[in-house]
């Protein structure tokens, strides 16, 4: 294990159990820190959420499902993965929202070598874990991903994967109120709402020439709210708030569609492996309560540059509540192959899904340089962390404990002065499991709006 850096500042100690400690943010990473700091004995924990209630609509978490597998190309995240599913999903807490129904990994005859390449490395990895010795079947034909998961029912010629037994789902709406109610009822506060709950200033007080501890937030209601330690877990917001975070992660989106089934059609369905075509998009068993087929289409994201170069995601959530034409495109095809009674049902409750993205996908657990270890940031998520929802308070735990982050990878990232902002362009198209080309949300909605126009004329 490396060693750890040194303090953010001399005047750093470790907090107090009973030193006031806010959370802005109650999503994943938020509501996951306010379950372990209750857990060590934390008695004055706030959480602030700008949302009118929990789970919040800002919160990338408030979805039907999201994938839990192992599946990296590095077996750092395989292992934190296989942690929080022993210590996490398959505990009282989550167990109830998890659901390990298998997870089918594919690519099509027309994907582009990356996908193959991408899939064989995180297959190897996989492969390298004792846990996984019987747990791993080949798809080399139709007939073999039928034996997987029988409800398949298109050609999938020329497709090829592999089936893993030790994956599935979590109902990540579901966790989110799981985890609010379990805090709640144990004594910690919340705030919520666009004026209560919201926090638009950071508080501080100089201790040096360049140094500043945070004593506090202002939300949009004036109110101040007095903590020792803060902690932002802002997602794809983040920047917003510490604006340094501009310079090595930004704000991406992908696009979630939904095909409403009859009761008959959800029930075929049940029980089905999460299919994911690495060139085209992955779907879900339907969600039983609302009968609801969650798919995405997979690719490099979208961004929503403004003129100071920073990715945020827009003020009018309005604006998200669309699919692109090309990722539509996408699941229809993949819907074709895998699902052809489905193909051609209409899409609803469209939208932009956001979240906190690096160019190397690792996560940033760390005190802010400059503020005297009394401003923490859980950011980059990536669109991969949701799966380590049950573990990522003890990293806030141990990040209190040792007074710096052990991880280098998770270290806060001090780029040279030219590089102020982390220009977007370019980072999807990089990611190894990522395909495509990443846009700005502006080419999209000008794309929307022609479309529309066209339409209105005939």
């Amino acid at each position: 294990m490396a060693t750890p850096q040194a303090p953010q500042a001399a005047e750093w100690r470790q907090p107090s159990k009973h030193d006031s400690v806010i959370i802005v943010g109650a999503g994943a990473f938020g509501l996951s820190t306010a379950l372990h700091l209750l857990r060590d004995g934390y008695t004055d924990v706030t959480v602030l959420e700008r949302g009118d209630e929990i789970p919040s609509r800002y919160s990338a978490a408030n979805d039907i499902n999201k994938i839990i597998r192992a599946e990296y190309e590095d077996p750092f995240y395989r292992d934190l993965t296989l942690k929080a599913i022993e210590n996490g999903w398959r505990q009282p807490l989550f167990a109830p929202h998890y659901h390990q129904t298998g997870y089918i990994v594919a690519r099509s005859p027309q994907a582009p070598p990356k996908v193959a390449e991408t899939l064989e490395k995180s297959l190897q990895v996989v492969e390298s874990h004792p846990l996984f010795s019987n747990e791993i079947s080949s798809l080399n034909s139709p007939a073999d991903f039928r034996r997987s998961a029988w409800q398949l029912s298109g050609p999938m010629l020329g497709f090829k994967g592999y089936l893993n037994r030790i994956a599935g789902y979590a109902h990540s709406g579901d966790v989110i109120r799981a985890m609010f109610l379990r805090c709640a009822r144990a004594g910690v506060k919340f705030i919520t709402g666009e004026q209560r709950g919201n926090v638009i200033e950071i508080l501080h007080e100089a201790t040096g020439p360049r140094e500043q501890r945070c004593i506090g937030v202002r939300t949009s209601d004036g109110k101040v709210h007095r903590s020792v330690t803060t902690i932002l877990a802002l997602g794809a917001f983040g920047a917003s708030l510490v604006p340094e975070l501009a310079s090595f992660t930004t704000a991406r989106c992908w696009s979630v569609g939904h095909i409403l089934l009859h009761a008959d059609e959800a029930d075929l369905l049940r029980g089905i492996p999460v299919v994911n075509v690495r060139d085209l998009g992955f779907f879900f068993e339907p969600d039983p309560a609302t009968r609801l087929l969650k798919l995405c289409p997979l690719g490099a994201g979208y961004t929503n540059t403004r003129a100071d170069g920073v990715s945020l995601p827009p003020a009018d959530h309005l604006l998200n509540e669309f699919m692109p034409k090309e990722d539509e495109q996408k699941l229809r095809l993949l819907l074709r192959n895998t699902l052809p009674w489905l193909a051609d049902r209409p899409f609803i409750d469209k939208k932009l899904c956001w979240f906190s993205d690096t160019a190397d996908s690792d996560f940033c657990i760390d005190y802010v340089p400059g503020w005297n270890g009394s401003l923490v940031v859980l950011a980059g998520d990536s669109g991969h962390g949701f799966k380590m929802t049950p573990i990522v308070g003890e990293w806030v735990i141990s990040l209190f404990q040792d007074g710096a982050q052990r991880i280098p990878r998770w270290r806060w990232r001090s780029l040279p002065n030219e590089n102020k902002v982390a220009k977007g362009k370019g980072w999807g198209n990089k990611v190894t499991w990522r395909i495509g080309k990443e846009r700005e949300l502006s080419e999209l909605l000008a794309e929307k709006t022609s479309t529309e126009e066209s339409h209105a004329k005939l």
